[in-house]
């Protein structure tokens, strides 16, 4: 009998199984959720259509964005770093990075329609409202923006749009998880040469900066005679040094991030400039990928919400929008560094000094970051610390077969 009732399953199964291309994507129910509510009133308008369709394509492609960015997510709070892992994390930012891409692109489509066209069905909207987007809230906390950066809906809170107990309950889960940058934060953290005994970046770095700007810049205007040319090195060096002084001292560094005008912690931040500065060094090919990947989908989510503004305006103008807001001037302020995730990996450029000083690695160093470590290099006593990319200090390095470890 348990036989009969096994295979009687087995054919249950097999029934239930999509039999065609039809039935697997579940065709005939997704090509009936376009419907128009200008045809409901009585009088179909025809580019309600082509709206709701851009609409839907738009949160198709948000839940694959969630999709990815919660399996990259998973993977940074994992305990270790591997290569492999790496690269499905760079193959799933490179998949978001395109699927941006396609959606920022996607608004040419939408703008075929004219303002006229548009005017005959926006009653129809009622009170809906792109605001109203749950996937586009979870895209924007799950990759790490600042509840407190958020322009305000009506003087209100984002979340009091929402008022089903499920959407409640996954945004506050949203909030409450570990956010990419959390995670990047973390992970910027055990990049090796922070605390090495015989490598130590971050005070190396201060001595090349000084050296540079001493060089170019100090020692031109000691040598100059002409008071305006004089005037300007002076300037010039000041500038330089007033800048490079709020990544050196650690506690100006804190008060921008006190002010939100940084994100990262002081020691991701170094990681992060060290990767940028030695990414032709193996084992950072791939950290930096992966750093500017993530400044490109910042990048992408930035045009996104540009093009979203002037579609509208060019729809709208400035009338209230569906939804209650102000609209064009709501959305205005919405492109701005306060919604950048990533913004201190932007700002790496600033801190960038010329190749020829920057710090020359150990040996000791430079063999953790290579791929060609040789056995025999291992059996001369040699740490084999090729496969790590671990930070603390040396002994935490010889963990390896990670690329960051936790």
């Amino acid at each position: 009998m348990a036989t009969n009732g096994k295979l009687e399953a087995m054919e249950e199964d097999k029934a239930a199984a999509p039999k065609n291309y039809q039935e697997y994507l579940m065709l005939q129910r997704l090509l009936k959720c376009q419907v128009l509510q200008s045809a409901e009133a009585g009088k179909a308008v025809h580019d309600e259509h082509l709206f709701i369709i851009t609409h839907q394509a738009y949160e198709l492609w948000f839940k694959q964005m969630l999709f990815e960015i919660d399996s990259v997510r998973d993977t940074f709070a994992s305990p270790s770093m591997n290569e492999s892992r790496m690269l499905n994390v760079i193959n799933r930012l490179q998949r978001v990075s395109l699927i941006l891409k396609l959606l920022v692109d996607q608004f040419v489509i939408l703008e075929t329609m004219t303002p006229l066209d548009f005017l005959e069905f926006r009653q129809h909207l009622s009170t809906a409202s792109g605001f109203q987007s749950l996937q586009f809230r979870l895209i924007e906390n799950k990759l790490g923006v600042k509840q407190e950066n958020r322009v305000k809906y009506n003087q209100q809170h984002y979340m009091k749009v929402f008022s089903d107990e499920e959407s409640v309950k996954m945004l506050m889960e949203s909030v409450e998880q570990p956010s990419l940058l959390l995670l990047l934060e973390k992970w910027l953290e055990r990049t090796p040469g922070l605390q090495r005994h015989d490598f130590r970046f971050w005070q190396a770095f201060e001595l090349a900066v000084g050296r540079w700007l001493d060089e170019t810049i100090y020692q031109p205007y000691i040598e100059e005679t002409d008071p305006k040319i004089k005037e300007t090195l002076m300037a010039e060096y000041q500038k330089q040094k007033d800048s490079f002084d709020t990544i050196l001292d650690p506690i100006k560094y804190n008060t921008f991030i006190e002010r939100g005008e940084r994100r990262l912690s002081h020691k991701a931040f170094q990681g992060a400039l060290l990767i940028s500065l030695y990414r032709d060094e193996p084992r950072f090919h791939q950290p930096f990928q992966v750093l500017t990947l993530l400044m490109d989908i910042d990048s992408l989510m930035t045009k996104w919400r540009y093009n979203h503004v002037m579609m509208v305006q060019r729809m709208i103008g400035s009338k209230v929008g569906t939804g209650g807001s102000s609209g064009y001037h709501y959305l205005r302020s919405t492109i701005s560094d306060r919604y950048k995730v990533f913004l201190d990996l932007f700002n790496l450029s600033t801190y960038v000094i010329p190749r020829e000083y920057i710090p020359p690695l150990t040996m000791s160093m430079k063999r953790t970051l290579s791929t060609l470590f040789t056995e025999a290099e291992s059996e001369s006593g040699i740490e084999d610390q090729s496969s790590s990319l671990e930070s603390s200090d040396q002994s935490t390095e010889e963990a390896s077969n990670a690329m960051f470890t936790t």
